[in-house]
């Protein structure tokens, strides 16, 4: 009788009419199914927008910039200096300011960025994201770089002039007036995030010139590191080991501009994760009722085949089969459902966004749907809910194997 747990549980599994399973079971898989597609979509998607933090929007904003309440003079000897710390992969001067970027009748707040173009292939991955035009065409006298957002909202193109007022004051006979310069466009890229909204850049000498900033001198000095998560112990270290001006330098990191975002999104899976794990678990107690009125209506049959000299733990393995045998269809449906979803989720916003004509994803820091399977935790997920539907499968089958022959065949 080895193989009459395993037969027996199928049978039970199976429709009486013949049907693939029985009414009690489809309900039972169709539950668990659609916890485990919601927690492999969810958990797919939170990856992909922790990975895309970390990779494209932390690619593009600065890791660590060294900052001073005067200009840093001699940068170059500086950013050298900087360099030879095994913590620092790459430096550059770095200069930032608030402006009003209007053309066409429209206007924009941007965050105007002086770089060096040369050096930012070695900076970030943003040299990767050009989709028309060229971060080199940058000169010190002219041309901006802008994202494909804003390029859009102001309806400019690749050699369009474009008009930037900055917060820097400029006085003359008839008062003092915000400075309001005329760039060409040579450059739009496209990350598909917050920044092509609002990152602006121009060549480091231009800011430097726009502020009022002397030759050979900046803002700041961006640094690229080896370890995103140590910007800040890094920026300390880099603040005692060079000789800054008298600690009138001090440091800004990502971790204090986006990492508020990366810890929400961290603590958000952990949420989502507990709240869809509820879910199965509600699922897993399908499995349960199920099992219970399968025990229930298969009274004469136990008794019967305790008569027959079925032993306790035979009993219990064939309603553990069942439950196994559920448990097993409904993790691969569900896990099928949620690798199919995942990757078209994107194409199912898109296709949203078409028919309501407005863009629901422009909010965010992020205005797509990224997604990353995990091997690891895509098998978390399974052997949990197998654990979960084999331990709730036990009751009902243990207390199957304590009935008694004699009272079930007494009322028969």
């Amino acid at each position: 009788m080895n193989s009459l747990p395993i037969y027996l549980g199928y049978k039970y599994f199976r429709s009486k009419k013949g049907a693939f399973a029985s009414f009690t079971s489809l309900m039972a898989i169709a539950g668990l199914s659609l916890g485990v597609a919601a927690l492999v979509i969810v958990l797919s998607v939170m990856n992909g927008f922790e990975k895309e933090l970390q990779t494209r929007v932390l690619g593009v904003v600065p890791q660590l910039i060294i900052r001073s309440n005067e200009p840093i003079n001699d940068f170059v000897n500086l950013i050298r200096d900087i360099e030879t710390s095994d913590d620092v992969l790459s430096a550059s001067p770095y200069i930032e300011t608030q402006g009003l970027m209007s053309a066409n009748d429209r206007s924009r707040g941007v965050f105007l960025t002086g770089i060096m173009p040369e050096h930012e292939n070695s900076m970030s991955i943003l040299p990767q994201f050009i989709k028309s035009g060229a971060l080199n065409d940058l000169s010190p006298k002219q041309g901006v770089v802008i994202g494909s957002w804003l390029a859009r909202y102001l309806d400019i193109d690749i050699g369009d002039s474009i008009n930037i007022t900055t917060t820097n004051l400029r006085s003359s006979l008839l008062g003092t007036f915000p400075r309001t310069i005329s760039l060409e466009v040579v450059g739009i890229f496209e990350l598909k995030a917050e920044l092509d909204q609002s990152l602006v850049l121009v060549h480091h000498d231009l800011a430097a010139n726009i502020l009022n900033i002397t030759t050979n001198s900046t803002q700041g000095i961006r640094i690229k590191t080896n370890d995103l998560f140590k910007a800040n112990s890094i920026g300390y270290d880099l603040l005692e080991s060079m000789n800054f001006n008298n600690g009138d330098n001090y440091f800004t990191s990502w971790q204090q501009t986006h990492g508020t975002l990366f810890q929400a999104i961290k603590l958000e899976k952990r949420l989502i994760s507990l709240m869809l794990f509820l879910i199965i678990t509600v699922a897993a107690f399908n499995i349960l009722s199920t099992l219970v009125m399968t025990v229930k209506a298969k009274e004469k049959e136990i008794a019967i085949l305790k008569t027959m000299g079925c032993s306790n733990l035979e009993l219990t393995l064939i309603f553990l089969n069942l439950g196994f045998i559920i448990a097993c269809v409904g993790t691969i449906v569900g896990l099928t459902l949620g690798l199919i979803i995942t990757p078209n989720i994107d194409s199912l916003i898109n296709f949203i966004e078409s028919l309501s004509n407005r863009a629901l994803m422009d909010s965010y820091f992020i205005n797509y749907f990224p997604y990353e399977f995990r091997i690891t935790q895509l098998l978390n997920i399974c052997l949990s809910v197998l654990f979960m539907s084999i331990t709730f499968s036990y009751f009902p089958a243990a207390k199957a194997a304590r009935l008694k022959p004699v009272n079930i065949l007494r009322h028969e």
